[in-house]
């Protein structure tokens, strides 16, 4: 093999594996992009004897706002955006009803699992 032909067998390499590096990076950003997109969902029963009243939906607010993530809540095909106390109480979710939550974002897992603590912890009123 003469220096000439070696140079562009290295060349060649060298090409190659940075071509895979772009696929793995490129791969990569595909997996983040997807999971941020995935929507988790889980119903929660509201437990508290007031329900999801006006100091409980500022609990949920403030919550939702802690997490690189978006909350959807629905009751009786009503949706609402998890980061709005005034849509939360429209939601009319009293004692023993039950509300559907959505998750997507980057911590979206957290986020839902926060939530569902919150509200099997009836948003820290004991009662």
């Amino acid at each position: 093999m003469s220096r000439g032909d070696a140079g562009q067998c290295d060349a060649a390499q060298s090409d190659a594996a940075e071509s895979g590096a772009a696929r793995s990076d490129a791969a990569r950003s595909d997996a983040a992009r997807s999971d941020a997109a995935a929507v988790l969902r889980r119903d929660l029963r509201i437990v508290n004897r007031k329900g999801l009243h006006a100091r409980a939906s500022a609990r949920f607010v403030e919550t939702v706002e802690r997490f690189e993530a978006v909350a959807t809540v629905s009751k009786d095909g009503m949706r609402v955006d998890g980061r709005s106390i005034m849509g939360l109480l429209m939601l009319a979710a009293s004692h023993g009803s039950v509300i559907e939550v959505e998750t997507r974002g980057p911590e979206a897992p957290a986020l839902l699992k926060a939530l569902a603590e919150l509200v099997g912890d009836m948003f820290g009123e004991g009662g």
